[in-house]
């Protein structure tokens, strides 16, 4: 072995050595997070230009829709090397300039996706509204290119926050809020494949075997305590159906299954189960617990009554264990699935 390859002898570390290699290492990954996003921005800013430029042309020259073409053919000769110059994609830049008509774009949500999340914006959504409800949701949440479409095709805009509960009345703001946009109406539980006759301890045992699905559906923060979670009280047992921990909330949240039509009767066991886990699981830096019943069906009028003497923070809301997903909005442009195929797998996001 050459004189030049033998090993480096390491020096044991310091004091406060690694405490300091820590926060270079912080600081390495947040400079590599923040040219990533520099990067992206960059791209997206391209793009809208181009589109705009496209657009300005059409309007004021009376350009055909062939130039395209022949813009796409220009533009992979001169850059060989450099994926997203197809008449697809350069048709996509067009509508991204038509949709976001402001070049303060990069500084709003959308400016933020890579170019496949903002694909999906166009391709499934019709509004500026509803685009930037779910560019601001997917930068929260961090959810992938898939995730986006799911939740758009379930129509998360139209749930979250929609259950009957009492959490203006019984919880300080801004957890009332929080807390109330975090629990949906109705829950979307297709993904376990079960009929509207399975039962409670089927539909628990399903939704705790696909625990990541379940997981995406009730949202960011939610992480997973257990099933069946035993509390003894005096000398008999009780069982919890899901215990959960909000992580944002700072506090437990028990939800009850029912696999028939709400009762008021229902609220007392639920709130028997969060007095138990007030009184023997949380934490001195706790919030209060929060309780959630899932039902197969509710009136919301029943459902407003039996919470209105209720002193503890609870929701109910609905399932739905098997529907078809909507009908996706649909532009004129090629679907993703078309768009994918002609960039091979091109993504905004990578450059």
């Amino acid at each position: 072995m050459s004189k030049s390859a033998q090993p480096i002898a390491l020096i044991d570390p310091p004091d406060g050595y690694n405490g300091w290699l820590m926060e270079l290492k912080e600081r390495i990954h947040t400079a590599q997070q923040r040219a990533t996003l520099a990067v992206n921005r960059e791209l997206i800013m391209l793009y809208w230009q181009i589109g705009r430029d496209i657009l300005e042309r059409q309007a004021e020259q009376g350009w055909g829709a062939k130039v395209i073409e022949r813009l796409a053919h220009d533009l992979r000769s001169a850059f060989p090397n450099m994926k997203g110059f197809s008449r697809t994609n350069l048709m996509y830049m067009r509508a991204f300039a038509e949709a976001w008509r402001e070049e303060s774009i990069v500084q709003q949500a959308v400016g933020q996706l890579p170019w496949g999340h903002n694909l999906v914006l166009l391709d499934k959504l019709s509004t500026q509204e509803a685009r930037i409800w779910y560019a601001q949701k997917a930068i929260e949440n961090n959810w992938s290119r898939n995730v986006l479409v799911m939740q758009i095709e379930t129509r998360l805009i139209e749930r979250q926050g929609n259950a009957v509960s009492n959490f203006d009345q019984r919880l300080p703001k801004p957890d009332s809020d929080l807390a109330r946009e975090s629990i949906k109406d109705p829950y979307r539980f297709d993904f376990l494949g079960l009929t509207e006759e399975a039962q409670e301890r089927e539909i628990e045992g399903a939704l705790v075997k696909h625990v990541t699905q379940f997981l995406l559906e009730l949202g960011a923060g939610f992480a997973f305590v257990g099933r069946q979670v035993l509390i003894q009280v005096g000398e008999e047992e009780f069982f919890i159906d899901l215990l959960f921990y909000h992580l944002k909330l700072r506090c437990y949240v028990v939800i009850e299954l029912k696999a028939d039509k709400f009762k008021p009767e229902h609220l007392g066991q639920l709130g028997f189960y969060m007095t138990a886990v007030d009184r023997q699981m949380k934490a001195k830096e706790d919030a209060v617990t929060i309780g959630l019943l899932l039902c197969k069906s509710k009136d919301k009028v029943v459902a407003e009554y039996a919470l209105g003497d209720k002193s503890q923070p609870m929701g109910i809301a609905e399932y739905k264990l098997l529907e078809s997903l909507p009908v996706p909005l649909q532009t004129q442009l090629p679907s993703i699935e078309d768009i994918e195929r002609e960039l091979q797998g091109f993504d905004g996001g990578d450059v």
